[in-house]
């Protein structure tokens, strides 16, 4: 066995490609190598802005034999009467290459037919990378690639050396205009000569007098710790920011850490727009003091080692200060202009063609937030700080601060709405209304901020669905999945146990104007948001059929929602569950089937038989109290309660032919049968459960 080492050096690749590319290399590789029957061990990644290499341990020297069996001609055709092979034995024998002797017959269903056993040896593996490398090379995703030159190939930046090895051999192929080798390069500055690479193990130390650190672990450390010591120097420490060290990372092959300050005056700006200028532009890292608050100074990480630090910092300084004096700008105009002017600029601004403007969508917001306030309970103060907060939570949209720092909407909302004397309620729902913006990310802290991020991400989604804008599994660019998660993270948070069914009709009838909306659209959004219920759920760890069972029954609220699949699955995990499921089933069933059916009153003097009204009483008997217990939000006491019915069930279904001739007893009897379903029905449709 050998190591396989393959590294693809190019022009400087973007920081945000290379991990997802390495680990779609990587995958590749080994998913190549297996369907090869190459056998192989652990594969390792490297990647620097200048190289995405892999390695691979213990790679076999060939392919794995193969063993096949192939059928010939019939047996009757094979032999004569006398058994000898026949001339149709002897050519097949000749084509698969074994002895005539060696064949075998195999019985299939069309009869008796020749059979041998083909054994295939396997390619040694040189042979097979030859092909198999510059396949993966081409095969490895980017968010966008280019082509150069005339070649017909494309890749993230143009390729300028290939190194591949196998154990201490070079496997020889093209990719492009680029012919394989056991060379690489250093840095690019530093040292910028080809490095001869006679074996895999000698890879990352052969590279690190070059100036090139190849293990992006390494590197990420490095830069940290460098990163903390030079904070410290200087009095402070470095404000947190795994995605930025992530893209340092990735920018350097050799990490040279330095400090450099900004001018006191420029703290005066919000520490959001100070830290985003330095980050989003510069790749800078913030500095703060013990207590956490922001000093002058900032961290950068340059991919060339200096001999004076001074100079490249001053360099670092000055492009810093150009980038803060804009903000500056940008911050003191903003705070000038009321938000109440700022809203009316909206109109200019469009949300989506045939849904109107930003002004529009505020004005939508505005209402379905207090609607969804007083739904959720609310006073009227919460009433007052969502319209407010509605009414201004688009604003800074329009200011200089956003148009320079997109990620700041939100956040500079609440920061001018505090500047601007708004209370504290309506400038924290403003920056909150946003959350969650990513995938397990924060949640609004207010209530008002809670009601205010359910409204706003409502509107989005209803709006595109009355659009006709639905996501499809390839495209969702409205985000309309993130958001319907939002909503319902923030209901079950908050325990908004209002219906999520009737807020979705009142946020589609403040639609005027925006067209005919198809009459089923709210059962498409809901059935949307549905969705996302259901993966939640089986994310955290319910099982499908629970979750198909508790979907199917009314969705009363979100949080009783997760309280029923509780208490549905603590019923599933006991031992006399599935008797109980197909006695309710069986009820479920028959209702369905029952042509014409329309549930009436029980008549007492129609229960012919002794079962009937003992199912009758047990009904009675738990009725009252399943609805208390429902009342207090007591499920799995409720459910419970209902779970006892199964010995009264059984026993009906037992004695009695429901489907009876006498079409009173028969209405009765189902009506009987509809009672007890209507007391199950509240927690889960029993005929989605698995028994």
């Amino acid at each position: 066995m050998k190591t396989l080492l393959l590294e693809i050096g190019s022009e400087e690749i973007p920081a945000g490609y290379i991990e997802p590319a390495l680990t779609a290399l990587a995958s590749t590789l080994a998913q190549k190598l297996d369907e090869a029957r190459i056998a192989h061990g652990a594969v390792r990644t490297f990647g620097t802005p200048r190289r995405l290499a892999v390695m691979v341990d213990a790679v076999a020297l060939r392919q794995t034999s193969q063993r096949s069996e192939v059928l010939g001609p019939p047996r009757k055709a094979a032999y004569d009467a006398e058994g000898r092979p026949t001339i149709a034995a002897v050519k097949f024998a000749e084509k698969v290459g074994v002895p005539v002797g060696q064949l075998t017959v195999a019985a299939t269903p069309k009869g008796e037919y020749l059979n041998a056993v083909v054994t295939a040896a396997g390619i040694a593996t040189p042979a097979v990378l030859k092909t198999l490398l510059p396949a993966a090379i081409l095969a490895t995703p980017f968010p966008k690639s280019m082509r150069w030159a005339d070649l017909s190939i494309s890749f993230a930046r143009p390729i300028v050396w290939i190194l591949a090895l196998f154990g201490s051999s070079v496997i020889p192929f093209d990719v492009g205009s680029v012919r394989s080798g056991r060379t690489s390069l250093g840095h690019r500055f530093m040292h910028p000569k080809k490095i001869r690479i006679s074996e895999p193990s000698e890879y990352a130390q052969a590279l690190r007098p070059a100036f090139v650190v190849v293990d992006a672990a390494e590197r990420r450390k490095w830069i940290a710790d460098e990163a903390a010591q030079t904070a410290a120097a200087a009095g402070g420490r470095v404000l947190p920011d795994a995605e930025l060290l992530d893209i340092n990372t990735y920018l350097v092959e050799y990490p040279a850490v330095a400090v450099g300050r900004f001018r006191d005056e420029f703290l005066e700006l919000p520490a959001e727009v100070l830290i985003t200028a330095m980050r989003e532009h510069q790749k800078y890292f913030a500095v703060t003091d013990a207590a956490g608050a922001l000093l002058p100074r900032f961290i950068a990480v340059n991919n060339t080692p200096v001999k004076d630090v001074a100079v490249v910092v001053r360099g670092h300084e000055r492009v810093l200060r150009a980038r803060l004096e804009d903000a500056k700008f940008f911050y003191r105009s903003d705070k000038a202009v009321p938000l109440d002017r700022q809203v009316e600029k909206l109109k200019n601004v469009l949300f989506q063609a045939r849904l109107g403007s930003i002004y529009d969508k505020v004005r939508r917001v505005q209402a379905l937030a207090r609607y969804v306030a007083e739904q959720s309970g609310g006073d009227a103060d919460l009433c007052r700080q969502v319209e407010r907060a509605a009414w201004l939570c688009k604003a800074d949209l329009v200011s200089q601060v956003v148009g320079e720092f997109p990620k700041l909407q939100g956040i500079m909302g609440r920061v001018y709405a505090g500047v601007q004397g708004e209370p504290s309620a309506v400038a924290a729902a403003i920056e909150e209304h946003y959350r969650p913006t990513a995938s397990g990310g924060a949640l609004p802290e207010t209530q008002a901020g809670a009601v205010l991020a359910i409204a706003d991400k409502l509107d989005t989604i209803c709006g595109c669905f009355r659009a006709g804008l639905i996501p499809t599994g390839a495209a969702d660019p409205y985000a309309l999945r993130r958001q319907g998660i939002g909503v319902v993270q923030i209901m079950r948070q908050r325990d908004f146990r209002f219906a999520l069914t009737a807020v979705v009709r009142h946020s589609l009838g403040l639609f005027d104007g925006s067209g005919a909306a198809p009459a089923d659209t709210a059962g498409k959004v809901m059935a949307f948001i549905e969705g996302r219920l259901a993966s939640i759920l089986i994310e955290e760890g319910f099982a499908k059929d629970t979750v198909a069972a508790v979907l199917g029954a009314a969705m009363e609220s979100v949080p009783a929602l997760w309280q029923r699949a509780q208490a549905l699955q603590q019923l599933k995990d006991k031992p006399d569950f599935e008797p109980i499921a197909v006695s309710f089933k069986r009820v479920v069933n028959i209702i369905r089937r029952a042509e014409g059916f329309s549930a009436g009153t029980v008549a007492e003097h129609l229960l012919t038989h002794p079962s009937e009204s003992g199912l009758l009483a047990a009904y009675r008997s738990v009725h009252g109290q399943v609805q208390d217990d429902l009342t207090r939000g007591r499920y799995a006491e409720a459910l419970a309660r209902v779970a006892t019915l199964r010995p009264p069930v059984d026993a009906f279904f037992d004695d009695v032919m429901v489907m009876a001739e006498d079409a009173q007893v028969r209405q009765n009897r189902l009506s009987l049968l509809a009672l007890v379903a209507g007391l199950f029905d509240t927690f889960a449709d029993f005929s989605k459960l698995s028994t």
